[in-house]
C-alpha cells in the first residue's frame, strides 16, 4: 500500500522482527512498501481473497459493504479513482454500478492480482501504476476518489497525499479513505486479550518500521491521529461530512491480524473519512496543489 491496497494491513506487530520506531522519508516508505507489497502480493490475496470478494467493494475488516454504507453515493456515469486498489475488487464492483473507473497501485505484484480478477470475472477497469503523492493525472478529472486502507498509512507525508486527491477532483467531487483507526494504536497487535491493554502513546506519531539486516525500511506504516487527518483534510481544502466507525457485526466471527471479535465488540478498528472538494473550490490556479506534481522519482505506467 502506499498501495496496498484492496485492502487492510495487519497493524503494528511487536513479534514482527526488526521492528522500530522512527521517522523515514518519503522515498524510504516508498521504497520499501512497494518491494514488500510485490513479494506479499500472493500471499495476500490467498489469504483475504475470498473475503474481498473479486468484484466487490468491503471498506474493513468488519466487512462493511459499500453496497450498504453507500459512503460514495450514486456513482453512475462517475468518472471515479481508487487509490491503492490492490486486486481492485471494489472498482470492479463500481464499474457494474456505472461508473467510469480507474484503479491504481504502487505495487506491480497487487496489479498483477488486478489483472488476474480481470481475468476471472471479466470485467475490466484501467489500472495504473503510480504513487499517491505525484497522481499522473490532470487537476478536476475525477468526480470521485477513495481507497480502502490504501495508500494514506503507508506514505511519509499524508497531508501532501490530501492535497493531491483534492487536485484531481471536480469542485463538488467526494474523497473517502479507511485506515486503521488511530486508537489502535495504544494497544498491542494482538487479537486477544494481551491486545486490550494500553502500552503505547496515542501521541506518538513516529511510524512503525520493519528493517531488514542492513536497517533498511522493508516495511512502513505510519500513524495519525483523529484530529490529524481532520487538519490535513481542512488543509488541503476539503470539507469533513462523515467520520464513519463500523461496529463489529453480529456473527462475524473471522480474526483479521488485531482485528476480532472480542476487540471489534469492546472498540472500533476502522475509521472511514468522508470529505467533499467544495463546488466553489476556483480554478485549479487558484487551489493548494493547483500545479502539476513534481517529479519524484515514482514510476508510472499502464498495466493491461
Amino acid at each position: 500500500m502506499n498501495t496496498a491496497a484492496a485492502a487492510y494491513d495487519d497493524g503494528p506487530s511487536t513479534d514482527a522482527p526488526r521492528v522500530t520506531r522512527h521517522v523515514v522519508t518519503d522515498d524510504e516508505a516508498r521504497q520499501a512498501n512497494r518491494h514488500w507489497w510485490d513479494t506479499d502480493a500472493d500471499d495476500y490475496q490467498a489469504e483475504h481473497g475470498d473475503f474481498l470478494g473479486d468484484a466487490d467493494l468491503r471498506w474493513c475488516p468488519e466487512g462493511l459493504l459499500e453496497a450498504d454504507a453507500g459512503l460514495l453515493g450514486d456513482v453512475t456515469g462517475r468518472r471515479v479513482l481508487e487509490l491503492g486498489c490492490g486486486a481492485a475488487s471494489g472498482s470492479r464492483w463500481l464499474a457494474g454500478q456505472g461508473a467510469d473507473c480507474v484503479a491504481l497501485d504502487l505495487s506491480a505484484g497487487m496489479l498483477r492480482q488486478a489483472v488476474a480478477g480481470a481475468d476471472r470475472t471479466g470485467v475490466r477497469v484501467p489500472l495504473i501504476q503510480a504513487d499517491a503523492l505525484a497522481l499522473p493525472f490532470a487537476d478536476d478529472a475525477f468526480d470521485t476518489v477513495w481507497t480502502a486502507f490504501g495508500a494514506v498509512p503507508f506514505v511519509a507525508d499524508s497531508a501532501a497525499a490530501m492535497r493531491e486527491v483534492h487536485r484531481v477532483l471536480r469542485p463538488g467531487g467526494r474523497w473517502v479513505f479507511s485506515v486503521t483507526h488511530p486508537m489502535r494504536w495504544i494497544f498491542l497487535d494482538d487479537p486477544g486479550e494481551p491486545g486490550l491493554v494500553a502500552v503505547h502513546s496515542y501521541f506518538d506519531r513516529r511510524p512503525y518500521v520493519e528493517t531488514d539486516d542492513d536497517g533498511v525500511p522493508s516495511y512502513v506504516e505510519q500513524h495519525r491521529t483523529i484530529g490529524d487527518r481532520v487538519r490535513e483534510l481542512v488543509a488541503a481544502g476539503f470539507v469533513l461530512r462523515d467520520i464513519v466507525e463500523p461496529p463489529w457485526p453480529d456473527g462475524h466471527e473471522q480474526i483479521w491480524g488485531q482485528w476480532s471479535p472480542l476487540r471489534g465488540r469492546l472498540f472500533p478498528g476502522t475509521a472511514i473519512f468522508v470529505a467533499d472538494k467544495p463546488t466553489d473550490a476556483g480554478t485549479p490556479a487558484d487551489r493548494p496543489g493547483g500545479a502539476p506534481p513534481a517529479d519524484n522519482g515514482a514510476a508510472t505506467s499502464a498495466v493491461r
